[in-house]
């Protein structure tokens, strides 16, 4: 089966959400022993050795960058760490689902920016299928008013910064290996943990631990990776409602890691979130029919 380049991307897309979840999930467990710092630079570390083993594995024996896309890439990895800071920053100072409503935005402004920065095409249906998506994640986090203050605003940097980062990736030129963007993607995220440690202290690791951390590792590369990939195919508009999938696998992960039992109200919106990507792929999979026919 052959699949069109927006099937490609929402498959990369969920493969993508799916991968940053379980890698939260390994975080959360692990982040009640060691600093999140330590955290942070240990898994950079992992992550860069196995990437940089998979990409020599696959045949990538150098991560040189055309030069035409030195500022992209530089500009790429300043986005994802400076995201990254944002979201903790907004995580650590608010209440857990008022920053996920907050970046449930995110499928609405990248596709948003795309058709105004790269002529994107976003048709009605696709902004509808969107703002359904969002409707049924509210319905997930059920944000309260009273959560929301001043690091709200931390917290939309935090989504225009990821933003930015999808367009950038989506301006990379064909030289650039996926790869090698992982490569220094999770290089730079692990340098940058390794010095934010030094002012926050080391713990000692034990074997639980270390194997939570490794998990976080072997997890994040496919979020890396796929969200690299993802921006490379497809359109951007059809794409993006399938970052929605990251509410469902964090219910998922909810329910049976952590005990928390959804409530039917969180299961309404988990199955609107469901019901829009059905309906997406299944309109694309009709107008590629009708374009064959």
């Amino acid at each position: 089966m052959i699949l069109s380049p927006n099937l490609k991307g929402a498959l990369l897309m969920m493969g993508s959400m799916a991968a940053f979840t379980f890698n939260d999930a390994c975080i959360k467990l692990v982040a009640e022993d060691l600093p999140l710092f330590q955290i942070v630079f240990l898994r950079g570390v992992l992550t860069t050795v196995f990437i940089g083993v998979l990409s020599y594995a696959l045949g990538l024996r150098s991560l040189a960058i055309p030069r035409g896309d030195w500022g992209r890439v530089a500009g790429r990895t300043g986005a994802e760490i400076t995201s990254m800071v944002a979201f903790l920053v907004a995580l650590v100072n608010m209440p857990l689902a008022n920053v996920t409503a907050i970046l449930a935005a995110l499928p609405l402004t990248i596709t948003l920016a795309g058709a105004l920065f790269l002529g994107e095409p976003v048709g009605w249906k696709r902004l509808a299928a969107i703002i359904v998506g969002f409707t049924g994640v509210l319905l997930i986090v059920k944000p309260g008013a009273e959560g929301f203050n001043v690091y709200s605003l931390v917290a939309v940097l935090a989504v225009l910064l990821v933003t930015a980062r999808d367009l950038v990736t989506r301006r990379l030129s064909d030289g650039v290996p996926s790869l090698a963007v992982a490569v220094i993607t999770a290089g730079s995220v692990g340098l940058f943990g390794g010095v934010l440690m030094l002012w926050q202290g080391w713990a000692p690791v034990t074997a639980r631990e270390a194997g939570l951390v490794g998990g976080a590792a072997f997890f994040i590369i496919g979020g890396y990776l796929f969200s690299i990939m993802v921006m490379r195919v497809g359109e951007i508009g059809f794409v993006a409602p399938f970052r929605y999938t990251a509410l469902v696998w964090a219910l998922l992960l909810g329910w049976f890691v952590f005990g928390d039992w959804p409530r039917p109200l969180t299961l309404l919106g988990a199955a609107i979130v469901v019901a829009t990507g059905i309906f997406t792929l299944y309109r694309e999979r009709r107008l590629r029919e009708a374009m064959d026919g």
